[in-house]
């Protein structure tokens, strides 16, 4: 008899401890489908956050990771989500496959770069049918149902480059350029570009090469160009990494110097060699503020504010002297090159 109560008894209590892991069980699942619900975790009034995806032209690259930062903290500031992709290496194709993968997933918006290709333009019109707005970044898309663009003015600062060379030069030399790859906004740099340098006939384009961009394809690409010419007095870069490989290739082939360089960007190796006079100037874009200025357009656009077709961000010039008055009074900079 005693042994039949100690086990109801035990029954009792199991069934007790199941009761209670059962209501702890029902409490968890209403804090996480709260949470789950929560503003906090997502839009105002406890809507999903919105979703956009960046595709850079590649992954892992200085340009496109600060376009990425600036996208992400605008987002991080909006309360939305963000995703950033691109190629290992520059590939048209693999851009447009991403922005297709991109698509299937239904996100919010996209912001892509503009490679002037019938097949990308194909998909950013689909997703404008489908409700998805795209935001082209760096490089315009035309003929596009692209929402806007956003970034430098192409045309403008390749025309910004040959007023710079044409007064260093005094309007004469003969000039090797390098233009990082066929993209529309490289194709824009160098017609800008050729139209100043047009308005100077003592100013010769001995020739134009692809770098892909790489420096070291940019490095081959000057070596070659000097050998061939051996007159050029000056070499113009059109991508970050163009002017340190015609620096490469002028330490290789002209150690005494007398080579002029001008390149695009501001890594930090190139103002260290404007300041070291052996790069002679840069023209400065501003990536952040591509990707930041991107996400803030779509925001106003959900707020229904239709955003202007272009969006302009600067490129300025960065010489020494430029250097000398933002860091006024370093003894390192300032003053013209010997």
């Amino acid at each position: 008899m005693r042994s039949r109560n100690l086990w109801n008894g035990g029954i009792v209590l199991l069934l007790i401890v199941l009761l209670g892991l059962l209501l702890q069980f029902l409490l968890a699942t209403l804090r996480i489908r709260e949470l789950a619900h929560s503003p906090e975790t997502g839009a105002p009034g406890g809507k999903p956050p919105k979703q956009i995806v960046l595709i850079g032209q590649v992954e892992d690259n200085p340009f496109w990771r600060t376009i990425e930062r600036g996208a992400r903290e605008a987002a991080a500031s909006y309360g939305m989500s963000f995703d950033y992709r691109g190629p290992l290496r520059i590939n048209p194709q693999e851009q447009i496959r991403l922005l297709e993968k991109a698509l299937a997933a239904r996100p919010d918006a996209v912001l892509v770069q503009g490679i002037n290709s019938a097949e990308h333009r194909a998909l950013i019109d689909r997703a404008a049918g489908e409700g998805i707005p795209v935001i082209a970044v760096d490089a315009d898309e035309p003929g596009s149902r692209r929402l806007a663009y956003i970034g430098t003015d192409n045309r403008k600062a390749g025309e910004t480059m040959g007023e710079l060379v044409a007064r260093q030069t005094g309007g004469r030399g003969r000039i090797g350029v390098l233009i990082g790859t066929q993209a529309y906004s490289q194709q824009l740099r160098l017609e800008g570009f050729q139209t100043v340098a047009a308005r100077y006939p003592g100013l010769q384009i001995a020739g134009v090469r692809s770098t892909e961009p790489s420096r070291l394809q940019a490095a081959q690409q000057a070596e070659e160009l000097l050998s061939a010419h051996p007159d050029i007095g000056y070499i113009i870069g059109f991508s970050a990494l163009d002017g340190l490989g015609a620096l490469n290739a002028a330490e290789r082939t002209r150690p005494q110097g007398g080579l002029g360089i001008f390149a695009f960007d501001d890594l930090a190796e190139t103002k260290e060699a404007i300041l070291g006079c052996r790069i002679t100037a840069t023209l400065v874009q501003q990536p952040y503020r591509m990707g930041y200025d991107a996400v803030t357009l779509l925001r106003d656009y959900w707020e229904g504010r239709m955003p202007a077709s272009e969006h302009f961000t600067a490129a300025e010039v960065y010489t020494r002297d430029t250097d000398a008055a933002e860091q006024a009074g370093r003894a390192s900079g300032g003053g013209a090159c010997p």
